[in-house]
């Protein structure tokens, strides 16, 4: 049913154990999903023997060495064995609601692009995939998750053949994820929304591995080229965008969401400068009351 496709991190330190993870996660989904590994980072081609996945070592970088989606895109897609693609980051577990989301609406459309929120929580050790690992990390969720802005999309379900011509962004930095949402409301693909019913969890690590960066994340000239290919503000574009939303009970249309606020949230990832004023309107939203999911 489906391919999932990721490029990963050297498997060294924290950023080893919480790529197992992830990776063991979508191994436990169910129907069984094709897993390909992307890249000859550090112990990429054990860690793929090892859990019996698949690897594809040879793929296009820029000059830092940074996987380009350009490439990792286009080879998935000639390369996968299902007809649905899943790119997702490295550090991104998944659960059993992840596959029944995706069948709903693969029953619904025949061309849809499908993403949604990430829950982030601290991850420190090696997870034990045992009967009643989803309940355990569930209940660690409610405790200590925090759900992520609409402006980060970490995963991406299409049909094998819809994302092409894709420019040669820098994977893991901003704001190539936006400017793919803008891309298939351009083409006029359903854009689906399932972050109301599906766990998916970003287990958080530092950005040691950023060339060059400024401050404690992903910024440096990687996320500046990308956001120089962009080229606007207005080819960023958030979950808010979405035409669709899936809920426990059906999929309907998201259109008529307010236009200024969606936008508002898309100002921080162009413009790194004004993240701190919309963290605190954010605060302000939800100390009135006034902030709510949609």
């Amino acid at each position: 049913m489906l391919t999932i496709f990721t490029a990963s991190k050297p498997f060294s330190g924290h950023i080893d154990i919480i790529q197992q993870n992830a990776i063991r996660s979508w191994l436990s989904l169910r129907p069984e999903c094709e897993i390909i590994l992307f890249g000859d980072e550090q112990g990429t081609a054990e860690i793929a023997a090892k859990l019996g996945v698949r690897h594809i070592p040879e793929v296009k970088c820029n000059e830092y060495g940074t996987p380009l989606i350009s490439d990792i895109f286009q080879v998935a897609q000639a390369h996968a064995l299902h007809p649905l693609m899943c790119y997702i980051n490295a550090d991104i577990i998944l659960m059993r609601d992840f596959m029944k989301a995706v069948a709903r609406v693969a029953h619904r459309k025949s061309r849809f692009l499908l993403a949604g929120r990430r829950w982030d929580l601290d991850v420190d050790d090696f997870l034990d995939f045992g009967a009643h690992w989803e309940q355990q990390l569930k209940a660690q969720l409610i405790q200590n998750g925090q759900l992520h802005p609409p402006a980060g999309t970490d995963f991406f379900v299409f049909p094998r053949g819809l994302c092409r011509n894709i420019p040669p962004f820098a994977v893991g930095r901003p704001p190539w994820d936006n400017w793919l949402l803008y891309r298939a409301r351009k083409l006029g693909i359903p854009v689906v929304d399932i972050t109301r019913v599906v766990s998916v969890i970003h287990q958080n690590h530092d950005y040691d591995h950023v060339p060059d960066r400024r401050g404690q994340s992903w910024e440096g000239p990687e996320a500046d080229y990308n956001r120089a290919l962009i080229g606007s503000w207005d080819y960023v574009f958030t979950l808010f965008d979405a035409t669709y939303i899936l809920t426990s009970k059906r999929l309907f249309p998201a259109l008529g969401f307010k236009y200024l606020q969606r936008r508002c949230e898309a100002l921080p990832v162009f413009f790194p400068a004004l993240r701190p004023v919309m963290r605190f309107l954010s605060m302000l939203r939800k100390c009135s009351g006034l902030g709510s999911d949609r």
